[in-house]
C-alpha cells in the first residue's frame, strides 16, 4: 500500500476514537473499528508484523477484577485502551510520514526489531559455539549479567554503529539506574537480564516493570527491546510473562523476549 493511502486510512481510524468514546463499551462500532484498524495495518505492513501486534495487544478491559469493582473502573479501562490505541496509531502514523514504507537502503526500525529478535533467538547457539575453541582455548563465559552484556555488545556491532552503552535512565522512586543499551538514531533502548536462582518470573517482572517505568520517560527511547537469557529454564512461565508485558503503554512500546525456550 502506497504512503498516501495508508496515512490517509490511519488518519480516518483516529478520527473515529472520538466518537468510540461516546459509545458504550464494546459496541458493535467499536469491534467494527478495530476489525478494520488490524486489516488496515495488515495491508500495510503484513499479518506478522510488529504494528499488527502492537495495536492487537492494546487492553480495554480491566485484567482483574472482583463482583464489587465499580462500573465507573470498567468505563476507565476502556478510555484508557482508547487513549492506547490512539497513541499507537498516531505513532504509526508519524512513522510513515517521517520514514515513508520502503526500504531504500537502509534497514527499516521493523526489520532492526526482527533482526533483534533473531539474535535473542540464537544467542545460546553462540555462546555453545564459543565454547568449542581449538585446543581448548580460552574464550568468554557468560556467567552473569557483564558477560551477558559484553558478548551482546559485539553482536549489536554486527547491525548498529552507534551503540551507547550504560546511559543514566530519568529518577523513578528516587533514584536512577543506567540502561544497558541505547540505539539512540533509532529510539531503542535494549536491556538484557540473565535469570538465575534469584531472578525468576516474579524478580524479572518486578525489575521489568521498574525498567518500564524509567525508560518510558527517557526522550531517547520509544521502543524498549527486553531480553532475558534464561539457559537453565529458571523462568517457568515465559511465554505469559511475555504476553503480560509485552504491549503499548501510552504509545511507549515495550517487547519481551525470554530465550532459550526449554
Amino acid at each position: 500500500m502506497d504512503p498516501k493511502k495508508s496515512k490517509e486510512l490511519l488518519t480516518k481510524q483516529i478520527k473515529q476514537i472520538d466518537f468510540l468514546r461516546t459509545e458504550p463499551r464494546f459496541s458493535s462500532r467499536f469491534k467494527a473499528w478495530k476489525d478494520s484498524t488490524l486489516r488496515i495495518l495488515t495491508n500495510i505492513w503484513g499479518s506478522n508484523s510488529l504494528h499488527v501486534k502492537q495495536f492487537d495487544s492494546i487492553h480495554y478491559s480491566l485484567m482483574a477484577f472482583t463482583t464489587s469493582t465499580p462500573e465507573s473502573r470498567f468505563d476507565e479501562a476502556f478510555q484508557n485502551g482508547l487513549n492506547d490505541a490512539q497513541a499507537t496509531l498516531e505513532s504509526f502514523l508519524s512513522e510513515i510520514q517521517e520514514l515513508g514504507l520502503e526500504n531504500k537502503g537502509a534497514p527499516t526500525f521493523e526489520q532492526d526489531i526482527i533482526w533483534l529478535n533473531n539474535l535473542y533467538s540464537k544467542l545460546n547457539i553462540v555462546i555453545r559455539q564459543l565454547k568449542r575453541r581449538h585446543d581448548e582455548r580460552e574464550t568468554l563465559e557468560v556467567n552473569d549479567e557483564y558477560d551477558l552484556q559484553d558478548l551482546m555488545h559485539v553482536l549489536l556491532k554486527l547491525r548498529f554503529d552507534d551503540i551507547r552503552p550504560e546511559e543514566w535512565t530519568p529518577s523513578y522512586c528516587g533514584g536512577s539506574a543506567r540502561m544497558d543499551f541505547l540505539l539512540k538514531e533509532k529510539q531503542i533502548v535494549i536491556e538484557t537480564k540473565l535469570a538465575r536462582k534469584t531472578l525468576r518470573d516474579r524478580e524479572v517482572g518486578n525489575q521489568l516493570i521498574e525498567d518500564i517505568a524509567r525508560y518510558k520517560e527517557h526522550p531517547d527511547c520509544s521502543f524498549l527491546s527486553c531480553f532475558v537469557y534464561d539457559p537453565e529454564g529458571l523462568v517457568s512461565n515465559p511465554s505469559g510473562l511475555e504476553k503480560d508485558l509485552s504491549k503499548v503503554y501510552n504509545g511507549f512500546r515495550v517487547d519481551v523476549r525470554i530465550e532459550p525456550r526449554q
